[in-house]
């Protein structure tokens, strides 16, 4: 019989015409070319990540899941849509300006088959002088006047745009109008969905030379004009030792970590919990085990893991299901 042990996995690489290589600054040994998203943790039919630690190593997490089922995922550990795991965990390199975008809820008519809504966080890891994002329309913007800004080039007149820094976090929840931009890594916990509706792209070719798809009637349609209850905040009041909740949703709740001492935790049984390794190093130990970690790993602990403790100095988000 297996025993749960913290699960670390060989991510995903996305090359996109925004992405760089910053993600080498966590040790991440990427492919070639524009690398703009690490799936870290992926259970998802356009990425699914490996197990690459102990016992279970080479078994996909869909594999994991399927085997091991509520016991090491929690009482509510799978979609009720799709029965696949329901977060998806990445690390974003923000080389260029993301297209300016906006995600549905999980009742839109227009979903794919099998695919969820998608409401996310965002926990910014680095970000260089005067980076900025996209976060929201101006007050008063209405469906009308942003369909006249996209027929007459305006559309960037219509839109809140903010300044950032490391350890600013923002919660978007579907149909939050948004877009990272350049000059910022971010880490991203969010719904398991690839479901993105571009409203602007900057009129620039993608990686074929061609212009990337615009998905402006579904945009319209799910844009949240009267607001969403997006919400930001900064994070440097962040007190050792004790977390500070960053976001809380249907699909997640997410928390901030800092500590320099060992900190003695413990799992649920309602729910699998996420460690995303902000800065530091130290060891990672449970009942029957360790391993080290280091900056931009993420680990999945399975419900029925218990008590655990981490050593070191380092900023950890922690993520479970509400």
């Amino acid at each position: 019989m297996t025993k749960p042990y913290p699960l670390l996995f060989q991510p995903e690489f996305k090359e996109r015409v925004w992405g760089g290589r910053a993600l080498e600054q966590f040790g991440l040994s990427i492919p070639e070319g524009h690398i703009g998203e690490g799936w870290m943790i992926a259970d998802h039919p356009n990425g699914t990540t490996t197990v690459i630690n102990g016992e279970l190593a080479g078994l996909g997490l869909d594999q994991v899941r399927e085997q091991f089922g509520p016991e090491w995922f929690g009482k509510q550990g799978f979609s009720e849509v799709n029965g696949r795991f329901p977060l998806l965990i990445k690390l974003l390199d923000c080389n260029d300006d993301l297209s300016v975008q906006v995600h549905p809820t999980d009742d839109y008519e227009g979903l794919p088959k099998g695919e969820l809504g998608k409401t996310e966080m965002w926990y910014v890891l680095a970000a260089k002088p005067d980076a900025k994002i996209i976060y929201g329309l101006k007050e008063g913007v209405t469906r009308e006047d942003l369909r006249k800004a996209l027929e007459n080039g305006t559309v960037m007149e219509t839109l809140q745009e903010v300044p950032v820094k490391a350890g600013d976090t923002f919660y978007i929840p579907a149909g939050t109008v948004h877009a990272l931009c350049a000059g910022v890594v971010v880490a991203e916990i969010q719904q398991n969905s690839d479901t993105t509706y571009r409203i602007f792209d900057y009129n620039r070719p993608g990686l074929d030379g061609k212009p990337r798809e615009l998905h402006i009637e579904d945009s319209l349609n799910v844009t949240a004009y009267e607001g969403s209850g997006a919400s930001t905040m900064s994070t440097e009041g962040a007190v050792p030792g004790e977390w500070l909740q960053l976001a809380k949703s249907p699909y997640f709740i997410v928390e901030k970590g800092i500590f320099e001492s060992p900190w003695s935790l413990s799992t649920t049984e309602d729910s699998f919990t996420i460690l995303v390794i902000c800065d530091g190093e130290g060891t990672l130990k449970w009942d029957g085990g360790s391993i080290a970690y280091t900056s931009g790993q993420c680990f999945l602990l399975p419900a029925n893991l218990g008590s655990y403790t981490l050593e070191g100095n380092s900023t950890v988000l922690r993520s479970y299901l509400p």
